[in-house]
């Protein structure tokens, strides 16, 4: 793997509450100076990061129902829309954490069909954000069976903002789930190339982290 290869793992990532125009303005110029494959972003800011990546293949993704997951589905719905109106090439959307610690499966299909579908219909990307530090190994394998069924672009590990983030043993399980039906995000804590590596060794196929620059510069370090 080389540098321009790693960088496309890389959703650079801005989700915190206190964006601001240059906040978001730094995080793009970034993203297209390494070649990351998208922006992570909260949805407000869709149509601006868009109009700053203009003419670079580096996507706009929107956080849908970020980081909590509890909107309700015609919320989530409505907002993934206005994501994509607004220009977003990728959605990752937090599920109902309590409808899965209920054991509420039928809900969590009809959401993940839902927004899945919504997507499916304008070309975009869609990723499912699970949670993992609020489920049990059993509910992670669960969700991962409904995604291997509706067949989402991406699963993925977190938002980052919960109390744990991506685990090896968590990618691990959601790869072997899906049997390479899905593809897998790890995301939330990876900010050295030393676990970065360890999460795309276990399957992971994109990487959510804030730490691309770092991440980049530990990569070259340790080729040199």
């Amino acid at each position: 793997m080389n540098k321009t290869q790693l960088a496309n793992y890389f959703d650079h990532t801005f989700l915190k509450p206190y964006a601001t125009e240059a906040d978001l303005t730094k995080l793009c110029n970034e993203a297209k100076e390494i070649g990351a494959a998208m922006v992570a972003i909260n949805t407000t800011w869709t149509r601006f990061c868009k109009e700053q990546l203009k003419g670079t293949n580096v996507h706009v993704g929107a956080a849908i129902s970020f980081p909590l997951g509890q909107a309700g589905l015609a919320s989530k719905i409505a907002e993934t829309k206005i994501a994509i109106e607004d220009g977003a090439d990728e959605i990752d959307y937090v599920i109902d954490i309590g409808q899965a610690k209920m054991h509420h499966w039928d809900y969590i299909k009809e959401e993940m069909e839902s927004i899945v579908s919504a997507c499916r219909e304008h070309n975009v990307i869609s990723k499912v954000i699970f949670e993992n530090c609020y489920l049990e190994k059993d509910e992670i394998k669960q969700v991962a069976l409904i995604a291997k069924e509706v067949k989402p672009d991406f699963i993925k590990t977190s938002t980052g903002f919960g109390t744990g983030g991506a685990t090896l043993e968590d990618v691990q399980l959601m790869v072997e789930t899906v049997e390479g039906q899905v593809k897998v995000k790890a995301a939330g804590g990876i900010r050295d190339w030393k676990t970065c590596k360890a999460m795309i060794d276990a399957g992971a196929q994109r990487i959510g982290t804030s730490s691309s620059l770092k991440i980049l510069e530990e990569f070259e370090a340790e080729a040199k």
